[in-house]
């Protein structure tokens, strides 16, 4: 009885042994992540390196993580390219820079009067979002999830006011993606920049206007010193979705346990950085007007009716690039129909009723 005993003990643990081998035994795997912002920039530049530095940590150091800055292997709006070539094996950014090679990437980042971030969240994760991701990302050998937000942007710094869309012809903007093309409807000249390169475009004259994030982002930039006027509320990006898109023949070497790490650790991202924006907004926000004397203009409805039908125009002209990409822009605008009901029901009305009630 006793030898019994001990041969199914023994039997037992070689088997234990004998499973543990492998990840014990498993090879460390590289990941080189390109991001397109720069080092150490407050919010964007922090969060991708805290998400890279999250990666390595949660799997314990079988997937070795080295992170580069935009510029510091390639160049922000190369990044794309480094990872689909397999050069990189990820890059952290924001995929409507990549609309020029499929239209369809734009709604997983924003599209004009597009979805709010807890709306985009729904659509990812409820609404079909997250499948449409996966199928254009095969297209260019490339797999994602969503992996920070910036929330509601801001409209934009500008040197002179703007009081009807008469005063946007003519303008010079830093404004990328799908709001750059509703720019250019209205007569402006939209222009594509890294941030890294958008202070001394502005401060020197190369451009007269220029969006970036909001408060935080925008005051570490120190847009304030470039330009007078802070325009709000933002048409152009009222949820901006960030993404950590992956190699996919990289991504079929990674063990299952460590695909599942990666994926936690995007969605931990995508919730902490909104919340840390959202939070240090309203702190520089105050430091804007009460240190820089910056002065914030709303967009008049005139203006803003201007840009929910160039919006309209710019959608229609994406959607029609292919059918993938209408499907992708459908299932969006499916999604602000639903989900924007109820935010209109909800969110919306509650702040607007709470404010009004608080004097805020």
């Amino acid at each position: 009885m006793k030898r019994r005993q001990f041969l199914t003990s023994a039997a037992v643990g070689t088997a234990a042994t004998t499973l543990a081998t492998p990840m014990l035994a498993q090879t460390r795997i590289d990941m080189n992540i390109v991001s397109t912002w720069p080092r150490d920039f407050p919010g964007l530049g922090t969060s991708a390196q805290r998400l890279a530095a999250r990666i390595e940590e949660l799997t314990e150091g079988r997937i070795a993580v080295q992170y580069f800055a935009a510029g510091e292997k390639v160049g922000a709006f190369d990044a794309f390219d480094d990872v689909a070539s397999g050069n990189s094996q990820a890059y952290i950014g924001a995929d409507y820079y990549w609309k020029g090679k499929h239209a369809g990437w734009s709604p997983f980042t924003a599209i004009p009067m597009g979805l709010t971030y807890t709306e985009i969240d729904a659509w990812m994760k409820f609404g079909g979002g997250q499948e449409l991701y996966e199928r254009l990302g095969d297209e260019f050998g490339i797999i994602g999830y969503p992996a920070g937000n910036t929330g509601v942007q801001m409209g934009g710094w500008f040197n002179k006011e703007i009081e009807s869309p008469d005063d946007i012809r003519g303008l010079k903007m830093r404004i990328p993606g799908l709001g750059g093309d509703v720019m250019a409807k209205l007569g402006a000249s939209p222009v594509s920049l890294p941030g890294g390169q958008i202070y001394e475009n502005l401060v020197s004259g190369a451009i007269d206007a220029t969006e970036w994030v909001g408060p935080w982002n925008d005051y570490f930039l120190k847009l304030y010193e470039a330009a007078k006027y802070y325009y709000w509320p933002g048409f152009h990006e009222p949820g901006s979705q960030l993404g950590l898109g992956m190699n996919k023949t990289w991504w079929s070497t990674v063990p299952e346990i460590d695909q599942k790490i990666i994926r936690a650790a995007c969605a931990e991202e995508n919730a902490v950085s909104c919340a840390e924006t959202n939070a240090k907004n309203g702190e520089y926000l105050g430091k804007l007007i009460n240190e820089y004397g910056v002065e914030l203009r709303e967009f008049n409805d005139e203006v803003y009716e201007a840009f929910g039908t160039a919006s309209a125009e710019v959608i229609e002209e994406a959607r029609d690039h292919s059918p993938l990409a209408a499907e992708i822009f459908d299932s969006h605008l499916k999604a602000r129909a639903e989900i924007g009901a109820w935010t209109a029901l909800s969110d919306a009305p509650y702040v607007a009723k709470r404010n009004r009630v608080l004097d805020m």
